[in-house]
């Protein structure tokens, strides 16, 4: 009955719960794995694409001025990330989405992030 009430099924109730266990155990995981991650920056609200080995770390170190190609146009939210098969991949994915069909891509994908956004 209690299904019934919340208009599921009971074998949805097992596959979300089970979808929710396997994006704990991704969410942790994705951290150490060689990355794609795109920035948006609160300042001059232009992107910011990269890769990373760690992305957790990364994040912390372009927020705190580590990285001085960066740390004029901080803060910055981070919008976008994928995790790539290796470093070659991150690299080549990188690379892609500072193209014009990248940005188009991203445009796209991101689409509620863009309002009166700059694309750099």
């Amino acid at each position: 009955m209690l299904f019934a009430v919340a208009g599921l099924r009971p074998q949805n109730i097992l596959l979300v719960f089970l979808a929710s266990l396997e994006n704990l155990k991704f969410r942790y995981e994705i951290v150490l794995q060689p990355s794609l991650y795109v920035l948006l920056s609160e300042k001059d609200k232009k992107l910011y694409v990269g890769y990373t080995e760690n992305l957790k770390l990364r994040f912390e170190a372009r927020q705190k001025e580590r990285i001085t190609s960066t740390k004029d146009r901080r803060p910055f939210q981070l919008i976008y990330s994928e995790v790539c098969l290796d470093r070659k991949d991150a690299m080549h994915r990188e690379k892609y989405l500072k193209t014009s069909y990248g940005k188009a891509f991203l445009r796209s994908r991101l689409k509620s992030y863009f309002t009166g956004c700059k694309n750099s």
